[in-house]
């Protein structure tokens, strides 16, 4: 975890799909990976990012809901520990799928247990947007992706996209298996 200058990986790479692991070492390593990560983010016009869409199977994820500094959050060996409350269908994007958007529904609200940067427990409950923000980022750290939680319209509305984003990889890695399909 110490590549300062991150790209966002686009699906379907690999790494996407796999189970993020826990982070064991709270060093300025991981202090440097974060402010990578808001920096990555930023750059993109993110609202979130979670280390395996820059190629880390780690267990962190990063978040600002306002763009706000003051509202930056990083969470480290993040579990939801709770999804509550009405549920609501909200159109998302994802920046490991550029241009491409659908309705995802989720609860309002999640409680959750993580650690700061420094190794510090936290726990906290969270709703509307911010709560959004933090389920779809854990969906990465879990192998979970924009096109698991889309409707089948969203999927055939999006089907060139997608198509266009395997083949894309493909040519980058020819000797690469993406099928861009859940295993």
């Amino acid at each position: 975890m110490t590549d300062p200058d991150f790209e966002v990986t686009l699906f379907p790479d690999p790494v996407l799909r796999k189970v993020a692991l826990p982070v064991e070492e709270f060093d300025q390593s991981l202090a440097h990976t974060v402010e990578a990560m808001f920096e990555c983010m930023r750059a993109s016009s993110g609202v979130g990012l979670a280390a395996p869409q820059v190629g880390l199977r780690r267990r962190i994820l990063v978040l600002n809901p306002t763009g706000e500094p003051e509202d930056d959050l990083s969470l480290i060996n993040v579990t939801i520990t709770d999804r509550f409350g009405p549920e609501s269908a909200f159109e998302e994007g994802c920046l490991s799928f550029p241009e491409i958007y659908g309705e995802v529904t989720r609860p309002e609200s999640c409680r959750l247990t993580a650690q700061k940067v420094d190794g510090t427990a936290v726990e906290l409950e969270v709703d509307g947007f911010t709560s959004r923000i933090i389920q779809h980022e854990y969906d990465h750290l879990e192998g979970v992706l924009l096109v698991d939680r889309m409707s089948p319209a969203d999927k055939l509305r999006n089907r060139q996209a997608l198509e266009a984003l395997v083949e894309d990889y493909r040519k980058r890695n020819p000797k690469a298996r993406a099928s861009g399909r859940r295993r």
